[in-house]
């Protein structure tokens, strides 16, 4: 597998998003920014709580497929590889990981089969798209944790997208989730969130290997991030922790990841969580953010000399 030095880009981003311009500097802002490569767009479709059977993505709240087509063309002419994400979010605001169902059937109660029939419509819509934009990979999925014991659903929905897709697929599982999904032989490489506690680095990375060596499938993180605030490097997948800001926290953080990625090679890529296409604040304010973004902070240079030392790595290797 090529290695993947990637940016979500646009993540909730209404439709028509791309009828304005200004996401066209942030997208050429994210490139200079991080050095990555690759541009991971995620098209989030929406339901409206974790027991709701419909999943809608033909609403104003979710990016069209227009827009989508416009940031790969984009993508394209700035010279990056276009990966396209499929996921969901509740618009009551639980994570998606709480989306499920009984398990045996129960008259009267929402079922897996009438949920993943409105999910299948929507991930292989997309999966038309992924194929028309020629998408470098497709994702079917993210962080569905509550539904990853659904084996047989998974390899008929993946089974599905490749009726439509030619490219290689993958799924985003959740972080400490790698070990525990069964079907990853259904897919051409293996992903997850990797939101691991600055400490915790190496023991994760080597249990994730050993996932990798076990399905005979190549791994990267299709996720990774940490917010700038004081305590988030030892918990960056919570965006609600409410310690101070602290833009050192943000780059301790990602100096112990970027330094496990290349001690552990047989990673083959990460993802930035994220980077806004239509929201990206003035750079004068970077000093004062406390979120995820490392746009003028001093978390995108240790990005940068990664990105530099990835490309040297890989090229000797070659």
């Amino acid at each position: 597998m090529q290695y993947l030095n990637g940016c979500t880009f646009g993540f909730m981003s209404p439709r028509g998003f791309t009828e304005r311009e200004e996401w066209k500097r942030s997208l050429r802002l994210m490139k200079e920014e991080t050095g990555c490569d690759t541009v991971v767009l995620p098209v989030a479709a929406l339901q409206d709580h974790a027991y709701s059977t419909r999943v809608d993505f033909d609403t104003p709240e979710v990016m069209s497929f227009d827009d989508v087509r416009a940031v790969a063309r984009e993508a394209r002419a700035l010279g990056l590889r276009f990966v396209l994400k499929a996921m969901v979010n509740c618009r009551d605001g639980y994570w998606r990981a709480y989306i499920r169902f009984f398990d045996q059937y129960v008259p009267t109660e929402p079922t897996w089969a009438e949920w993943f029939a409105s999910y299948e419509a929507f991930v292989v819509s997309l999966a038309k798209v992924a194929r028309e934009t020629e998408a470098n990979l497709f994702c079917v999925g993210c962080e569905m944790v509550g539904a990853d014991h659904r084996a047989a659903e998974w390899r008929r929905l993946i089974a599905r997208v490749r009726e439509n897709y030619p490219g290689p697929v993958t799924y985003n599982c959740d972080k400490f989730q790698e070990d525990h999904v069964t079907w990853w032989d259904a897919v051409d490489c293996i992903s997850s969130s990797g939101y691991y506690p600055v400490d915790r680095m190496d023991e994760n990375f080597e249990r994730i290997e050993a996932v990798s060596e076990k399905f005979n499938r190549p791994f990267f993180f299709m996720e990774s991030g940490c917010p700038s605030r004081r305590g988030s490097e030892y918990a960056p997948n919570n965006w609600r922790l409410g310690g101070e800001q602290s833009l050192d926290a943000q780059k301790e953080w990602f100096a112990a990841y970027t330094d496990a990625l290349l001690r552990h090679p047989r990673i083959r890529g990460t993802v930035l969580w994220d980077w806004s296409a239509i929201r990206l604040y003035p750079i004068e304010r970077a000093i004062t953010d406390s979120g995820y973004a490392v746009y003028g902070k001093p978390a995108a240079k240790v990005l940068r000399a990664f990105a530099q030392a990835v490309q040297e790595r890989e090229k000797e290797n070659r």
